[in-house]
């Protein structure tokens, strides 16, 4: 079984910055793909990015690319999304999910394990 506990949320200015944390208990997570979704209100769930253990491979959607960095430690099974440049559109609930064949998907679908979610506001 796997476990995934994200941390981190909160609210933030735009313009500002603001870091997440999911850790991963269960098993070993040497090729596993961590995902990032995120869902604002009143819409579908959608990809932020993903970090493969083992290759450090990153993915990102276009609308975060160059604010947002995925980065994991394999030793500590903990997978990190820095926000950065935040804008009030980034404001939804964080998930963090693994997928337990590495495949680097973008597809919601794919990934076996998520997280309970955390809130992120962006306002002025």
């Amino acid at each position: 079984q796997v476990q995934l506990v994200e941390s981190g949320g909160g609210s933030v200015q735009p313009g500002g910055s603001l870091t997440l944390s999911c850790l991963a208990s269960g098993r070993s997570f040497s090729s596993v793909t961590m995902g990032w979704f995120r869902q604002a209100p009143g819409q579908e769930r959608e990809f932020v990015g993903c970090f493969r253990f083992g290759a450090g491979k990153t993915k990102y959607a276009d609308s975060v690319k160059g604010r947002f960095t995925i980065s994991g430690d394999n030793a500590e099974k903990t997978v990190y999304l820095q926000m950065s440049s935040l804008k009030p559109e980034d404001t939804a609930v964080y998930y963090c999910a693994a997928d337990l064949y590495g495949r680097g998907s973008l597809v919601e679908g794919d990934y076996h394990y998520w997280g309970q979610g955390t809130q992120v506001t962006v306002s002025s």
